[in-house]
């Protein structure tokens, strides 16, 4: 006999929240506006974090591992929602975060030059 576990009160929380922003987002002008919100604010982590391990200097592979983590935990989430298909959005706004760190890093590292 399996037991499922019991829903707390924040997790139905989160899951209801997620699936409103879900339906909310059904119009495609409200769906790629919110993910290039997204992607732009990747973008600004993802040029912060570059210029700020550059300016310390003496944290540049720490930060470079910290940042690959992060990505990949990224990577990691995107496979678990990527099966259920109510999560369609959620995988759309963890692509565009990832797509714009990963442009940041990018830009930052052309600086670099």
């Amino acid at each position: 006999m399996v037991f499922r576990p019991q829903k707390t009160n924040f997790q139905l929380k989160i899951v209801e929240n997620i699936q409103t922003l879900s339906m909310w987002a059904n119009n495609p002008w409200r769906r790629y506006s919110t993910s290039l919100i997204i992607l732009l604010l990747g973008y600004f982590l993802g040029s912060s974090l570059g210029m700020v391990s550059a300016v310390v200097e003496l944290m540049d592979p720490v930060a470079a591992f910290l940042s690959v983590v992060f990505i990949e935990i990224l990577i990691v989430l995107r496979r678990n929602f990527r099966i259920e298909r109510k999560k369609k959005f959620l995988v759309l706004l963890l692509d565009s975060f990832r797509l714009g760190i990963f442009y940041g890093f990018f830009t930052e590292s052309l600086k670099l030059l």
